[in-house]
């Protein structure tokens, strides 16, 4: 077995993360910047009056899309290569943009929405990214990009406001075709071409692996608390901007001034949650505790939304949740996966992270009446949903506070990597052994209060 020390990335990998990571928040501030502003101009467009739970199904359409396309979109990367396969996606998202741009009709903007989506491009540039990164640093990689998708989303919740002022929600769609274009400039120009090209189970769906993972009881509670969470932030988008207009709460344009201070204000009580979860291993009590500041928030909306005050308390108690939320479940999916299934739990979970958007939007349209205006109604549903994710967690066991760390090993058949497997086992701190012959790859899971990467780099050293 062989692995060199563990340091830190290198000029081309700090290049390759900082570009992909680029990408990904140009596509997702695509997304993200709609949000805010798109229930008020979407209820202006024509049929949205005989129609209107059509806007909500605007709103999430492509989370339905994204779903059913981004696995696929994986495997075709690793078929006819990374960069073509983003290329292509990235092109049918600025295609969607520009149609949703153009539309004056709801229709319009429903197709255009729903072929936005279809360029599910996330598991290939995440298949990109362990492509030109060494084993040691993929975790600090899919991290970083972890950390731009939450920058992207608060920076698209603060400043959406101010655009639609300047440009409109039809500029807006127009602006995220431009993201879409620059973003393959940026693929071709500056994200280096891979030396090798492989697959990576730890990033990467493993379609031997789908039974593994759907039948494990604490990963399946997770791929129903995503898709809850999800479904009440759309849901819940698909009225708020109504409410703040219509109870004369806040024009529109002066609506950054509520959600700039509340993002930046959520981000940071965010920080003490997260540290109680990781560093006291309180992560299922910091999970409850999350997941009812959304339900209380909700309560809140429900019947204090006539009060501007009380409508930006319950919007912190919300992003104060559903951040600590975002920023923990990838680590939980970590921690329960089997060693080696990562990619494949993963995949399952973001895919079930969009049929989330996409049945937020459908259960808001259909629950709002834009003529009754019942804003309550919508936020006591999007409540009960979360109270159901509560009970469903409380039942959820303890995660195993293990770190996934990837090792690459000379083994050259399944007799080798028994034994390797072996000797890995017996070293104290380390849980859970996985060799894939085929990749050189094993994928260990760690205690790491117990043995850090380093040393267990050391002591494998002796494993040939």
């Amino acid at each position: 077995m062989r692995k060199s020390k563990q340091s830190g990335m290198n000029a081309q990998e700090r290049k390759s993360v900082g570009a992909l990571s680029s990408i990904f928040a140009l596509r997702m501030m695509g997304l993200f910047l709609i949000l805010p502003v798109f229930s008020t101009y979407a209820h202006g467009l024509d049929g949205a009056l005989e129609s209107p739970e059509l806007v909500g199904i605007a709103l999430g359409a492509y989370g339905l899309t994204q779903a059913l396309f981004q696995i696929p979109f994986g495997m075709m990367s690793d078929k006819f290569g990374r960069k073509p396969v983003i290329a292509a996606g990235m092109v049918i998202f600025a295609i969607g943009s520009v149609i949703a741009a153009m539309s004056t009709s709801i229709e319009g903007v429903l197709l255009g929405r729903i072929i936005q989506g279809s360029g599910a491009v996330a598991a290939a540039v995440i298949a990109l990214t362990a492509d030109l990164t060494r084993e040691e640093h993929r975790t600090k990689a899919m991290a970083s990009i972890g950390i731009t998708i939450g920058l992207s989303f608060a920076i698209s919740m603060a400043i959406a406001p101010l655009l639609n002022e300047w440009v409109g929600v039809s500029g807006i769609f127009a602006l995220t075709a431009v993201f879409s274009l620059l973003s393959i400039l940026v693929l071709y120009l500056v994200v280096p071409e891979p030396e090798n090209t492989g697959h990576h189970s730890d990033s990467e769906v493993t379609t031997g692996m789908f039974k593994e993972v759907l039948n494990h009881g604490a990963l399946l509670r997770l791929d129903i608390g995503v898709l809850i969470l999800h479904m009440g932030l759309t849901a819940l988008f698909v009225v708020l901007p109504l409410v703040l207009i219509s109870d004369n709460l806040l024009p529109q344009a002066e609506q950054w001034k509520l959600y700039l201070p509340v993002m930046l204000l959520a981000f940071v009580l965010m920080v003490p949650f997260i540290i109680v979860a990781e560093a006291k291993r309180k992560m299922k009590l910091v999970f409850l505790v999350a997941i009812m500041l959304l339900i209380v928030a909700c309560i809140l909306f429900a019947v204090s939304h006539d009060s501007i005050w009380w409508v930006a308390f319950a919007l912190l108690l919300f992003f104060t949740g559903f951040n600590t939320l975002e920023a923990s479940l990838p680590s939980l999916v970590s921690k329960y996966a089997p060693a080696g299934a990562k990619g494949t739990a993963i995949g399952v979970f973001n895919t079930s992270q969009f049929f989330g958007a996409f049945i937020g939007g459908v259960l808001g349209g259909f629950l709002y009446d834009p003529i009754a205006q019942n804003f309550d109604t919508v936020f006591i549903v999007i409540a009960a949903m979360l109270g159901v994710w509560w009970v469903i967690a409380l039942f959820m066991p303890e995660p195993p506070y293990v770190a996934t760390i990837t090792l690459y090993i000379e083994a050259d058949d399944e007799e080798d990597g028994q034994r390797i497997t072996a000797q890995l086992l017996a070293l104290e701190g380390v849980a859970e052994v996985r060799i894939i012959v085929e990749e050189k790859a094993a994928y260990c899971k760690i205690d790491k209060k117990v043995i850090d990467e380093d040393e267990l780099v050391e002591m494998a050293k002796a494993f040939v």
